[in-house]
């Protein structure tokens, strides 16, 4: 993992500033605020919110819903020439499924301490293994993306209940969460004004 100078930095923030609006909206749709972009030869290919509580599962974090987002549209191997840029470190879980995806490179906001995969508590990014390593920069935008996360863990989490009460964006991220394929969602995402 590298902190510090991150080569050609303004390019890069203009891909993690996107993610940080991805975490904004996860944030006003009850769930905590992780966002990510998947970047393709400088176009966004797959966008993603963490959705765990929407959908009470918790593997719904925001690379895994990005990443159906992309195999739905894309070859897998399109991920060896594609950038991740997520609020926060990815977790052993989903660093160990960037790393088997074949992911290009990961840039993120701020360390997971408790669950980090790219060198916060285990380096699934690059621990000797059968796939190839990839490289990791932090401390993008890493202010912003601690100060969402502190936004969410001040309110009270309501949503680790059962019954839920969803809100109307709340709604439209299930959905986005959920993956349905329903062309008649087209306008009511923040990102379909392209």
């Amino acid at each position: 993992m590298v902190f510090g100078p991150v080569p050609n930095r303004s390019y890069h923030e203009a891909f993690m500033r996107n993610a940080i609006e991805m975490a904004e909206f996860a944030l006003a749709s009850d769930e905590t605020p992780v966002g990510c972009v998947f970047v393709h030869n400088g176009e966004i290919i797959g966008r993603g919110i963490n959705g765990t509580n929407a959908s009470l599962n918790g593997t719904r974090h925001a690379e895994f819903v990005a990443l159906a987002e992309i195999m739905a549209k894309h070859p897998q191997s399109i991920l060896r020439e594609t950038d991740l840029y997520v609020t926060v470190e990815p977790c052993i879980m989903c660093a160990s499924a960037l790393r088997q995806y074949g992911i290009r490179t990961v840039y993120f906001g701020c360390l997971n301490d408790r669950f980090g995969g790219c060198g916060g508590v285990m380096n699934m990014h690059s621990d000797a293994g059968v796939d190839k390593p990839y490289p990791v920069y932090g401390g993008i935008f890493r202010e912003e993306a601690i100060m969402l996360l502190r936004r969410f863990y001040v309110q009270e989490n309501e949503k680790g209940k059962l019954v839920m009460t969803v809100s109307d964006k709340g709604r439209i991220a299930a959905l986005c969460i959920l993956n349905l394929d329903d062309r008649s969602l087209t306008g009511l995402f923040p990102w379909d004004s392209t």
